[in-house]
C-alpha cells in the first residue's frame, strides 16, 4: 500500500484555507503525488472525516489517500506553534509520519 494522493477538504469562507493548502501542497510534493482539493465535500468528511461529539464535522480536514483507495485522515485544523501561530513544518511532518505508517 502506498500514498496516491493527498486530499484537502475546504471552503472558499475557510479563513485558514491558505495554511492548510500550503502545508498540503508541499506535503504533496514531498511525498511525490498529487494533491487533490474538494470544496465543501461534505459527503466525503461524512464518510471518512474526523466528527466532533454531535457528529458534526469541520473544514479544513485533510487526507492521504492510499493506493488501494484507503482514505486516511491525517489532520483536522491548522497546527499552531507555541506563539499560537500557523506552523507549516508541524503540519508537514504530520504527512510524512501518515505516509511512512501507510507502506
Amino acid at each position: 500500500m502506498s500514498v496516491k494522493t493527498v486530499i484537502l477538504v475546504t471552503a472558499d469562507w475557510d479563513a485558514l484555507k491558505t495554511y492548510a493548502k500550503k502545508i498540503c501542497q508541499n506535503a504533496a510534493s514531498q511525498i511525490g503525488v498529487e494533491y487533490k482539493e474538494l470544496n465543501e465535500d461534505w459527503n466525503f468528511l461524512t464518510n471518512f472525516g474526523e466528527k466532533d461529539e454531535f457528529g458534526g464535522v469541520e473544514i479544513p480536514q485533510a487526507f492521504i489517500e492510499t493506493s488501494d483507495e484507503k482514505y486516511i485522515h491525517v489532520m483536522t485544523k491548522v497546527p499552531l506553534n507555541d506563539k499560537g501561530q500557523p506552523d507549516l513544518q508541524k503540519g508537514v511532518e504530520l504527512f510524512l509520519e501518515a505516509a511512512k505508517n501507510a507502506k
